[in-house]
């Protein structure tokens, strides 16, 4: 799953979905006006490579909205950090490269 975020392809449409609709999806139903900071998978695309580009498919959150989101399809379990402060989910941001 790591190359696909990590594709030209994904990048590039990352930076349109965050140039069209620049707020949080989730801030505005909820009349807050937050910059959005995150491309976001409506509904998980598990590595199904169509899912994954279907621009149809993204929707653009901010940090804390996404982390919502993503406990939520989790279970409403935090993934949490190691002993030395790293998180353990493999798609956090600081564990790509």
């Amino acid at each position: 799953m790591k190359r696909l975020y990590d594709s030209s392809t994904w990048r590039k449409m990352r930076k349109r979905q965050l140039a069209r609709h620049p707020l949080c999806s989730m801030c505005l139903a909820r009349g807050r006006h937050k910059i959005a900071t995150v491309a976001d998978h409506k509904i998980p695309h598990h590595e199904d490579v169509e899912l994954f580009y279907d621009p149809d498919n993204l929707q653009s959150l901010c940090a804390i909205c996404h982390g919502e989101k993503r406990r939520k399809e989790h279970g409403g379990l935090y993934m949490g950090c190691d002993i030395n402060g790293m998180p353990l989910d493999n798609d956090h941001c600081w564990n790509k490269k």
